[in-house]
């Protein structure tokens, strides 16, 4: 039978119904966890809060206060050091899982040689999806986009909102890098894709799985992440952090994927938003240029930077930290 903690990551009391939902889903899930992990990121009234309304809903719940660098990665390994089970999953404070969540995903573990596992994530756009944004830019606002399989396959690294990892990965590859994920709003990322590299670099024989049917839902994006500026700043910071990954685990396996969705996907989607127009849809001219234009940025965001890791402009923390074996 699999032990499987939860985490869940937390940094603002502006998200707290969103937080409130996601704890409540986790709570109803027909597999039931060993754990929940609330970690609350450097916010004292915060933690205050939810120490005080979730410990009671649920003996095994416990809020903690993120003792690392502020931060995603930080946060999360906070969460790994206070959890106890043989599974870690991970789902962001801001989205909802469905009810047999942790039940395909404990099926998935019955594989010996499963390392890590994931699922699709669903955008809950508060005040509708813009007609110009492309499926294949979902990945923008951290939900399952267009180009992903769409059955069960083994894919290179997992989206963190939805995902899950052996507790032995963590011992044997070290937890998330702090310096390249999310802080606050700051709209970086990546910190989940260098720790699947780095783990398929030093684990080979294990497997990561990708199983849409795996389903986290209304993931909530704001109307402030539905604009064109958003949009652009999340392009442009993806290619910054893509270029310091490259700098921890090379860029052959820090690119490989991107290449395949570059050469592929997303000429296809120019396309098929430049056919939607000829049919009468002229919001497919948007689509389309929204590709391109996102391209172009993550493009220059990963030049900049490369040059900021050539010339150490960049302030980077190299060191990742390592999980404590459980007692």
């Amino acid at each position: 039978m699999a032990d499987i903690s939860i985490v869940i990551c937390a940094y603002t009391e502006k998200r707290w119904e969103d937080l409130t939902a996601a704890v409540t889903s986790v709570l109803k899930q027909t597999w039931q966890p060993s754990e929940i992990i609330l970690v609350i990121d450097h916010n004292t009234a915060l933690y205050e809060r939810a120490n005080q309304t979730f410990t009671q809903q649920c003996a095994s719940l416990k809020v903690v206060e993120n003792v690392n660098m502020r931060g995603l990665s930080g946060a999360r390994n906070t969460g790994i050091t206070a959890s106890t089970g043989d599974i870690i999953a991970f789902i962001d404070e801001d989205a909802m899982a469905a009810p047999d969540w942790l039940a395909r995903i404990a099926a998935a573990y019955t594989d010996p040689e499963m390392m890590a596992v994931g699922g699709s994530i669903a955008p809950q756009w508060m005040t509708g999806k813009p007609n110009w944004f492309p499926d294949e830019f979902n990945w923008v606002v951290g939900c399952t986009y267009r180009g992903m399989p769409e059955t069960r396959a083994s894919i290179r690294n997992l989206i963190g909102c939805n995902m899950s990892i052996r507790r032995s990965v963590f011992d044997a590859v070290g937890g998330f890098r702090s310096g390249i994920g999310r802080v606050g709003t700051l709209p970086v990322g990546c910190e989940e894709t260098e720790l699947c590299i780095r783990a398929r670099q030093q684990l080979p024989d294990y497997t990561i799985i990708y199983d849409p049917e795996i389903r986290v839902y209304n993931h909530r994006v704001p109307a402030s992440r539905a604009k064109w500026r958003y949009f652009w700043s999340r392009c442009y910071a993806e290619g910054i952090s893509k270029a310091l990954v490259s700098q921890f685990v090379g860029q052959r396996d820090s690119l490989a994927s991107e290449l395949r969705y570059t050469l592929r996907t997303l000429p296809n989607g120019v396309l098929r938003g430049l056919s939607d127009a000829l049919h009468g849809d002229v919001s497919g001219l948007g689509r389309s240029f929204a590709i391109m234009s996102g391209l172009a940025l993550t493009v220059c965001g990963f030049a900049v930077g490369l040059i900021s890791v050539l010339f150490k402009t960049t302030s980077i923390n190299t060191e990742t930290a390592v999980t404590k074996q459980p007692a």
